[in-house]
């Protein structure tokens, strides 16, 4: 489980009263890399809602997800349907995977730890080439993102200031990752690293030890304590949710894992962050550790933003920590607030 994952399992089904997803591959020759790597081809998968014709919409996904994971009664089904701020009879919604994600290229793929180092900025120049050459979009109506989409709402603020209406980053802050945040993807990085069946990526079975390291310090990371203890009342209860998330950390692919993680390590759109012309509602929980709001940095980032505003959701029965970012009927008026303007 991953960032994005682990509060919102994702199921494959989705409302009847939207459009059937429809998916896809894309994929660009000789695409290069911010370091000058290059591969032959980098395939991008995507899934898109609804008629190309009508104003489109992108959604990007956090750490360890994929496009599909907001097909969900608890996404899409506060969003998508007729009447719901994204209706998908009168928007095409595009839900990407990222590179090193889902189904489009990744470590896991073949090449293991000789897949090029990819950062943020390569992925957010992918999804564009993706909108643009792909699917021949000149102008989008909203870019929005939960957790790592969430950052990538921000970079393409900046890196492309004239394409978007409006931006609706969810879960995130616009600043360099530093303080415990650095710290907590430092201990998945290095856990991973310092098992010795990693062997520089070439592992012959999974490196068990460096997974269920990783995975412990993401569990406490990104969980809601109200909610845990509301989904496992007593110590029994505990100690088998405890066995499940060991279970799903060691089917994870270490490799994989790893380079989502490293991916984050230049992230920092904050001396940019006056290029954004776009509209921009970022929305944060009050009970997300990795973005906690005592460290006050939205409150002071967000006047740097031309159209910015700032919406810190406070803890309720119904928030459940990193993962509110995917509670849509949460939030989901500040999306019919930003394309009613």
């Amino acid at each position: 489980m991953r960032i994005s994952a682990l509060l919102f399992i994702a199921t494959a089904l989705y409302a009847a009263d939207y459009p059937t997803p429809a998916e896809s591959d894309f994929t660009i020759r000789e695409f290069h890399f911010h370091d000058g790597e290059k591969i032959p081809e980098l395939k991008l998968h995507y899934t898109t809602v609804g008629d190309p014709s009508h104003p489109a919409v992108l959604i990007m996904h956090g750490t360890g997800g994929t496009g599909r994971s907001f097909l969900s009664t608890g996404f899409a089904g506060e969003l998508f349907g007729p009447g719901q701020p994204l209706d998908a009879q009168k928007y095409f919604i595009i839900l990407p995977d990222g590179i090193g994600h889902g189904q489009s290229s990744k470590p896991s793929d073949g090449l293991r730890a000789h897949f090029p180092r990819y950062c943020y900025h390569d992925m957010v120049t992918a999804d564009y080439r993706l909108l643009t050459e792909q699917l021949h979009i000149r102008h989008m109506r909203l870019i929005m993102g939960t957790s790592m989409g969430a950052m990538h709402s921000w970079l393409f603020g900046v890196m492309y200031p004239d394409f978007m209406d409006a931006l609706m980053p969810l879960a995130s802050a616009p600043v360099e990752i530093a303080g415990r945040n650095r710290l907590l993807r430092r201990m998945i990085i290095d856990s991973i690293r310092d098992d010795p069946d990693w062997k520089n990526g070439d592992y012959e079975k999974p490196p068990v030890h460096g997974l269920l390291g990783a995975q412990y310090g993401l569990t406490i990371m990104t969980s809601s304590p109200l909610q845990m203890l509301k989904q496992s009342p007593t110590r029994a209860a505990a100690d088998t949710a405890f066995d499940r998330i060991k279970e799903r950390a060691v089917r994870a692919d270490a490799n994989d894992m790893l380079y989502q993680f490293e991916s984050s390590t230049d992230y920092n759109p904050q001396p940019e962050l006056e290029k954004i012309q776009a509209r921009l509602i970022a929305v944060n929980s009050a009970d997300d550790q990795v973005n906690p709001p005592e460290l006050g940095i939205l409150e002071r980032e967000i006047k740097r933003v031309k159209h910015g505003r700032y919406v810190l959701i406070p803890i309720s029965d119904e928030t459940r920590g990193h993962g509110t970012h995917s509670v849509a009927k949460l939030w989901r008026q500040y999306v019919a607030e930003l394309l009613a303007r």
